[in-house]
């Protein structure tokens, strides 16, 4: 016989007091392993063994709940639970409504402390300074390719990566009216302007394309003007109380950027082996002929596998340039170990930037 509405809400609501009996037993539970982790001296957060929670717990799923969905509300989980041990400050491109701001959430749940930056240079000072614990920038999109500034910081900073995440990119744009007349300035990102480009040039040829810091701090922009619009998520259009005038106005359909969580060492170490693992390294060898060839010959005889390979010059005035290079794998691997043993011996320069799980 069929349930009726009253009787699946009495349910439903017998079944949320179990749920938030046995949240509060995994939260208790949490506060024990966090007394253990300040005897130890150990770090709070490990991505890996949140990573590994998830992957068993979706291996496990019999639905009717979709992996991607128990990621989330897992994810949550672990932030709350966390925050109990020690609430995590984490800083980000600002202000809030961002891309960065979406991808620390993403990565850590919504427990967090906020710490906006108006650059990528502030992020990287709040996190090496500790005045936040982590960091959250993006590094490459699937449009414009690499973040130059990123790769640049990522080359002097004491900070490594410990994560990574990537998100699909919607922009939107916005502004104090749903209409797309009268717009005389577009604010955004050079990165996001450049994803857009072939939009604005068919739809917008006369309107000022005007670069700002931050793709929020556009929106917040526009909000002040009405002749204004800025490029932006839909969570900075109602951060600032502005309509969409057109939506998902990206030239690639599928515009994705990935993102990299950076840290002092001594806040965290790189995270253990998960077994979906990645070493990212900054590397330069003497200006010769089949130096490059050689540098990537150890990755072969031991087979190591290469995801990205970007050059950035290195600024010496003598044409010579860094390597950022990506690698399938873990140093706790046998031969993954030797594949970089041999590549350190070939560089005149060597740098692990950090080795961490994957993005899911």
């Amino acid at each position: 016989m069929t349930r009726t509405l009253p009787e699946l809400r009495v349910l439903i609501d017998a079944v949320d007091q179990d749920l938030l009996k046995l949240l509060n037993q995994r939260a208790a539970l949490a506060n024990e392993v966090g007394e253990i982790k300040r005897i130890e001296g150990s770090a709070v957060f490990r991505p890996e063994r949140e990573a590994q929670v998830i992957n068993h717990l979706q291996q496990t799923n019999a639905g009717p709940l979709k992996n991607g969905s128990v990621a989330m509300i897992w994810r949550e989980v672990m932030s709350a639970c966390r925050a109990l041990e020690a609430p995590q400050r984490v800083a980000y491109l600002g202000p809030a409504g961002t891309f960065s701001e979406e991808a620390a959430l993403r990565f850590f749940g919504s427990s967090i402390q906020h710490v906006p930056c108006d650059n990528f240079d502030e992020v990287f000072h709040a996190t090496s300074s500790g005045q936040s614990q982590y960091g959250v920038i993006p590094v490459e999109n699937s449009t414009e390719g690499v973040v130059t500034r990123s790769l640049d910081l990522l080359l002097d900073t004491p900070l490594h990566i410990i994560g990574e995440i990537s998100l699909l990119v919607r922009h939107h744009l916005l502004r104090t009216t749903a209409s797309m007349d009268g717009i005389e300035v577009v604010l955004a990102h050079p990165q996001a302007l450049a994803q857009c480009q072939h939009w604005l040039n068919t739809h917008l040829p006369q309107a000022e394309r005007r670069a700002v810091s931050s793709n929020a701090e556009g929106a917040r922009l526009a909000a002040q003007n009405p002749a204004w619009a800025g490029i932006a998520s839909e969570r900075a259009g109602s951060q600032f109380g502005l309509h969409i005038a057109a939506h998902a106005i990206q030239d690639e359909a599928y515009n994705r950027t990935r993102f990299v969580v950076v840290c002092l060492p001594s806040t965290m170490p790189a995270p253990q082996a998960t077994g979906r693992d990645c070493i990212s390294l900054v590397v330069s060898v003497p200006n010769k002929p089949g130096a490059v060839h050689d540098m990537l010959v150890p990755l072969k005889q031991h087979g190591v596998s290469m995801t990205r390979f970007e050059s950035r010059p290195a600024r010496s005035g003598q044409w010579e340039y860094f390597f950022y290079i990506d690698l399938q794998g873990h140093p706790s691997q046998p031969h993954v170990a030797a594949a970089l043993k041999d590549l350190q011996g070939l560089c005149a320069f060597y740098k692990v930037l950090g080795t961490y799980p994957l993005a899911d």
